[in-house]
């Protein structure tokens, strides 16, 4: 397969396929390249664990092909949406695998989307089945569940059957099928969906295998909610090692590193709060963890904290990445090659190509910021149901190559071809005469002796940018740290205004809600 046979696919009239073309080659379902693969040459090893038990490969291959036949018996088809607002359990994986053995496409959704989002997605994704847990069987956040679509109770799901190889009959489809939609915000008022199909979901799985070399013997900590789509690939990248999942979920935040030694987690995928959250934790219990790598998603681990992780959890290396959910990721740096090369986020994937590119989409010199672009077989087929949007981001690339995902974020390329991520595309502005990032502001900030979390609100309208800070301690001082901050960036660079706040507010998924920080202080309800 090559970057061409998906790059055919965006910016068709519909996105909408999501059965797959004809012309498309046919590929192993994702389900054969993970489960059902893992599945054969570690039957009996651990698979997936959470609070309540643990399945073995062969176990969890069992339950996938039991929620095929529920599927199968309530009527869903192949290219059917699955939608699945479940928390961060064993039966979730047998949700995925077995929607995926039916040839329908899954839509995990965050148990925390307000029903002001969840409409949206409900009207756009057009489910056949609505797979929820007991306290939403008949809505969520006040949302009833769509007349005439069919709900189950993921708790009420007889999942104990016995694996059945022979009734698999998706077992090759087209390369163009859709597996899964990912719904994000951002650039739309509405979370758009972004149209994942079976073959660049395994190419990006597998590229990413490559170059994080899981273990058979690892035990994945997944704190990353599942719905979050660096928390789903844990599932892939364990299965493709043979390595064991372990599951957290929010509730679990509290004694997240009492389970990680509990249950022996050697690989922890991290957004920065839980990167914060874990050192807090290690502060009050010293007793050492068989962690040995740390990666990330969300947002860049900065590296104060990079440096305070290898502190805290001596042994363990940290593997700095970037990535959008349009193509899964885009670079990922070696283990501890930050050392060598700060700031640097890393190299293509293999098989892929990264280029930085100027507004015409001709690519800049060596060293010189511009947009970043990527080709490859790990590119989605666009948006949901939105070929506007899709043309957008998705466009042939500007040398006559393959369809080039734009991402509208900005850095640079050094002449070994690492990456330097210097910002999204509303993180780059311009502030008396001066181009700036709030990446840079942001960094610079925490690199000042008391503070642990920072976050810039960018200029906007008639308003100025506005930092927002936590410290480590309460006397923290907003005119402090913006002294300190002068002694660091030019005055252009410095804003006039700190608040020192108890803590920063979360999405779901654990990346600084930025939204709410706008509407706390439209409304002057932050709290100190």
């Amino acid at each position: 397969m090559t970057a061409t046979v998906i790059g055919s696919f965006p910016g068709t009239a519909l996105i909408d396929n999501a059965v797959g073309t004809e012309t498309a080659p046919r590929v192993d379902n994702a389900a054969e390249v993970f489960l059902t693969a893992a599945a054969a040459r570690h039957p009996d090893a651990p698979a997936v664990r959470d609070r309540y038990g643990v399945w073995t490969y062969a176990e969890l291959d069992a339950a996938a092909d039991s929620f095929a036949r529920i599927l199968d018996g309530r009527g869903v088809k192949p290219g059917d949406r699955v939608l699945a607002r479940v928390g961060s359990t064993r039966e979730f994986t047998a949700l995925l695998y077995g929607t995926w053995r039916q040839g329908a496409v899954l839509v995990p959704i965050n148990p925390g989307m307000k029903a002001f989002h969840l409409q949206s997605v409900l009207a756009d994704s057009e489910p056949a089945l609505i797979v929820v847990e007991d306290a939403e069987r008949d809505g969520a956040d006040g949302l009833v569940w769509p007349a005439g679509v069919p709900v189950a109770v993921v708790s009420e799901l007889d999942l104990s059957g016995p694996a059945d190889p022979a009734a698999r009959t998706q077992t090759e489809v087209p390369a163009d099928r859709l597996a899964l939609l990912i719904y994000t915000s951002g650039s739309t008022a509405a979370p758009k969906g972004v149209a994942c199909p079976h073959g660049p979901v395994a190419f990006a799985a597998r590229a990413i295998a490559a170059r994080l070399e899981y273990r058979p013997d690892d035990i994945v900590l997944t704190a990353v909610p599942l719905s979050f789509d660096y928390g789903l690939y844990q599932v892939f990248l364990s299965a493709l090692a043979g390595a064991e999942l372990l599951l957290s979920g929010p509730a679990d935040h509290a004694r997240l590193l009492g389970f990680a030694r509990d249950h022996g987690a050697t690989v922890v995928p991290l957004v920065p709060s839980l990167g914060e959250l874990l050192v807090k934790l290690a502060s009050r219990d010293q007793r050492p963890t068989r962690i040995r790598l740390f990666t990330n998603t969300g947002a860049a681990l900065n590296a104060p904290l990079i440096a305070t992780l290898r502190e805290t959890f001596p042994g363990a290396s940290v593997a700095p990445m970037y990535g959008t959910t349009e193509c899964k990721r885009i670079t990922i740096l070696e283990p501890d090659g930050d050392l060598a090369r700060p700031g640097s986020v890393g190299p293509a994937l293999p098989g892929t190509e990264v280029l930085v590119v100027d507004d015409d989409g001709r690519p800049v010199p060596t060293g010189e910021t511009g947009e970043i672009v990527v080709r490859g077989p790990h590119l989605m087929a666009g948006y949901w149901r939105s070929p506007e949007q899709t043309a957008l981001r998705f466009r042939p690339g500007a040398d006559g190559g393959p369809v080039t995902l734009h991402t509208g974020d900005y850095g640079r390329l050094d002449e070994d071809g690492h990456v330097y991520f210097q910002g999204r595309r509303d993180d780059l502005f311009k502030r008396r005469g001066s181009r700036m990032s709030s990446v840079e502001i942001e960094a610079a900030v925490l690199d000042i002796d008391g503070v642990r979390e920072a976050a810039l609100l960018v200029p906007e309208d008639d308003r100025d940018m506005v930092l927002f800070v936590v410290g480590e301690s309460p006397d923290v001082d907003g005119e402090q740290v913006l002294a300190r901050l002068g002694d660091r960036l030019e005055a252009a660079k410095v804003p006039d205004v700190c608040h020192v706040l108890a803590a920063l507010p979360l999405t779901p998924n654990g990346k600084t809600d930025r939204k709410e920080l706008r509407r706390q202080l439209m409304e002057g309800t932050y709290v100190h």
